[in-house]
């Protein structure tokens, strides 16, 4: 039974978990530990309760009715109580007797030893030496294995130590010998110190000495502890199934469990005794590490120590094998959740966790963010902090809103700050709600994830922010990242900190080397394939092949739009007093505005058009791809990065660009193929038109009249190549638009005059 202070620490426990913030699976953990701790279902009822959006009516009661002992064996109240530890709460402080408080659990438990009832041991009345000394050796050895064991002991300040001892007797000679000693065990092994009583080597020996090398099988260890009452640690043993071939109460503090290990070697053996030690401490039990050694003495059992007796407790107590028993711990350490019945959640199926990104990611879900180096990844995910701050559009995605923790491994402190306010001026948002962001600044302080992780949920914790960003995780990968094993445990901490804190956990990663044209967008971050396999939603940048017309054409497109915000700025009505014409564009709009508003204005309207176009030069062009686990295929989306924010394409014009490496469609390359004659054809109108113009002011300077015959001649002066008068007339005939020549009505070729048309000529051909 489970007193009344126990319960109420748990009801108190469970006080500081809010329902509404765990996952579904631990929400059943809640009911399983309650169940355990033998609580009423209607604390679990009340609690779930709490959690309005989720909670209905009966569904405890259906879940209660099915946890049983054997569930609730492996989640029981620790479990609840490592939740609310995580949320703050502190545990009452323990009784000194028992084996560890909740507050000291950790990881890699298998039973929770606050829960542990201690195993009564029978007092020593009735003891036979004899027979408990047989039955031990019998249980260890073989007849013609050589026993090492000490009878003689000598005392040094207050304590008794045992001598080198007896090794060259085989377990047959000895069984012998206590069969015919009639009950005098001294005449069998010699005379005993009732003081110091007595001890025996549990490994075999050659019968030459008492060393590890003597050892000649490394069939035992031994593991004794007296950091709690014997009647816990024998309790323990029994919990842990440890498969002992002996159990002993040593008569003073300890109990001693000769465990089998079975091991081919001293090498092996040593594996074995690590885990096992490991195993014990993490459960309560705390073995001396001085006992190691498969050489070790053990207390002989049927041998008076001073007050008390060394008493056989058992023999082939547990598991009957090490491979049994590791087997089992294997299977029950887990810590998976039991399988469920679809037909018992069929007709109440759990919630669906809102989304945090519009389409793209859950809330408590896990998100990755691959691209090539100088991206902007850091400032597309500082964006991304931004606005799911402010509740905003994120590259075109609806973002709920919340708090967000940015995780910043790179950036020296007082350069990520800056990102966050140059963000903001650049999207143009007021910075209502920065206090939801925390930056936390680990350059040159970062640790292998695994290390980190701990440390990140208990600040986390502090705040419960929907979501975790972690800015780049090459800084603490753990492991070789193209171990796909590794890489699994790796991702494992990111599982880790969603579940424990409540949030989406969203970090980056770079692409491998080489083209990622030819490469799918999954296949193109660094390393094992688990980094595209293990998120939820994987966004991947790729770079696009740009062309000058298409930066022009977002430059126009930019330009127009920031000169409209500062019109609207400096003169509201301006739409009323423009002409439709400077409505229309840049170049019309700057032509009104030098001749109809001040000076000033049109100024800022011109440098502001300058300074876009001299950005522009610095811009890239993106494709983001995505492949997502709980929503539909997006088509993909195209980018401008105008450092130091990220813009969607509002012209459609990248939608035609490759991907760098990426092989063109036949359609493109015939496209770049005519774009490439027009280019040719409007650089060849350039120069006749530069040809024609140089010598018609070549004749206006010698006072010649331009004649088709003059210009001619002196476009051969200048270009020194043959011009023929057919191809001269080819040319007027070809550009009559822009033409400085025609045919007078008798046949006499004469010159228009040209006075301002040569911006006129410019457009022509530029157009």
């Amino acid at each position: 039974m489970i007193d009344t202070n126990e319960h109420t620490d748990l009801i108190g426990a469970l006080g500081c978990i809010d329902p509404a913030t765990l996952s579904y699976a631990e929400w059943v953990e809640v009911g399983m530990a309650l169940h355990a701790a033998e609580l009423p279902l209607d604390a679990w009822e009340s609690w779930s309760a709490r959690d309005a959006a989720r909670y209905h009516p009966g569904e405890c009661a259906k879940k209660w009715s099915g946890f049983s002992s054997t569930k609730a064996d492996r989640i029981g109240p620790a479990t609840l109580a490592m939740m609310a530890r995580a949320r703050g709460w502190t545990p009452p402080s323990r009784l000194p007797d028992e084996a560890i408080s909740w507050d000291s659990e950790i990881t890699g438990a298998l039973i929770d030893p606050s829960w542990t009832e201690p195993e009564e041991i029978l007092p020593a009345a009735g003891v036979d030496p004899v027979r408990e000394i047989s039955d031990y050796i019998s249980a260890l050895f073989e007849e013609d294995e050589y026993v090492g064991y000490v009878s003689e002991a000598w005392e040094r300040e207050g304590r008794w130590l045992p001598s080198k001892g007896t090794y060259a007797r085989t377990a047959g000679e000895i069984l012998r010998a206590l069969d015919a000693c009639k009950g005098d065990i001294g005449a069998a092994l010699g005379d005993l110190n009732p003081q110091a009583g007595a001890w025996i080597r549990f490994n075999p020996l050659d019968g030459e000495g008492v060393r590890n090398t003597n050892v000649t099988e490394f069939r035992y260890a031994l593991v004794e502890s007296d950091e709690i009452s014997r009647e816990m640690q024998l309790a323990i043993i029994r919990e842990l199934k440890l498969p002992c071939a002996a159990i002993v109460d040593s008569g003073g503090k300890s109990i001693h469990a000769i465990v089998r290990v079975d091991a081919a070697d001293y090498a092996e053996y040593r594996k074995r005794v690590d885990l096992l030690y490991d195993i014990c401490r993490k459960n309560g039990l705390a073995p001396d590490a001085q006992n190691k050694n498969p050489s070790r003495l053990s207390r002989m059992p049927g041998v008076q120590r001073k007050d008390a007796y060394q008493r056989l407790i058992a023999t082939d107590s547990g598991m009957a094998t090490w491979t049994e028993w590791w087997d089992w711990i294997q299977e029950i350490s887990d810590d998976l959740p039991e399988p469920e019945s679809l037909a018992a959640a069929w007709d109440n199926l759990p919630e669906l966790a809102p989304p945090l990104i519009e389409g793209v990611l859950r809330q408590g879900h896990k998100m990755l963010l691959a691209g090539p180096s100088k991206a902007g990844k850091s400032y597309a995910l500082i964006e991304l902090c931004c606005a799911i701050a402010e509740g905003r559009d994120w590259l075109g995605w609806k973002c709920a809103q919340g708090g967000v923790l940015y995780v910043n491994l790179e950036l020296d402190p007082a350069s990520a700050l800056h990102r966050f306010q140059d963000v903001y001026n650049a999207l143009g948002w007021e910075p209502n709600n920065i206090a939801s962001i925390d930056v936390w600044n680990l350059r040159g302080r970062s640790v292998p994830m695994d290390k980190l992780a701990p440390s990140l949920i208990r600040r986390a914790l502090r705040r419960r922010p929907a979501a975790v960003v972690i800015d780049p995780i090459y800084k603490v990968i753990t492991g070789d990242e193209n171990s796909a094993d590794q890489m699994a445990a790796f991702c494992n901490q990111f599982d880790r900190i969603a579940q424990q804190v409540g949030c989406a956990v969203i970090y980056c990663h770079h692409h491998s080397k080489g083209m990622q044209g030819q490469k799918r967008s999954m296949d193109r971050a660094s390393g094992s394939g688990v980094f595209a396999r293990d998120p939820d939603a994987l966004l991947d940048m790729t770079a696009l092949e740009m062309t000058d017309a298409c930066r022009q054409a977002h430059d126009l497109e930019r330009t127009w739009s920031v000169l409209k915000t500062l019109m609207d700025h400096h003169v509201p009505d301006w739409r009323k007093a423009a002409p439709l014409e400077a409505q229309s564009g840049v170049v019309q709009l700057c032509r009104w505005a030098a001749d109809s508003l001040p000076q000033d204005i049109y100024q800022v309207l011109k440098d502001t058009s300058e300074q876009i176009t001299a950005k522009s030069r610095g811009w890239t062009a993106w494709r983001i791809e995505g492949t997502l686990r709980e929503f539909p295929r997006f088509e993909p989306k195209d980018l401008w990065f105008e450092h130091p924010a990220h813009r969607a394409d509002a012209t459609g014009a990248l939608s035609d660009l490759t991907v760098e490496g990426e092989m063109p469609t036949l359609a493109a390359r015939r496209a770049k193929g005519t774009e490439a004659a027009v280019s040719q054809a409007k650089r060849t109108q350039r120069e006749k038109v530069s040809a024609m113009r140089e010598a018609v002011a070549a004749c206006a300077a010698d006072g010649v009249i331009a004649t088709r015959a003059e210009v001619l001649k002196r476009i051969k002066a200048v270009q020194g190549q043959p011009v023929s008068r057919s191809m001269l007339q080819n040319w007027t005939r070809s550009s009559a638009s822009w033409s400085p020549f025609r045919v007078s009505d008798d046949g006499r070729d004469e010159l228009v005059e040209i006075e301002n048309t040569a911006m006129d000529w410019d457009s022509e051909v530029d157009g």
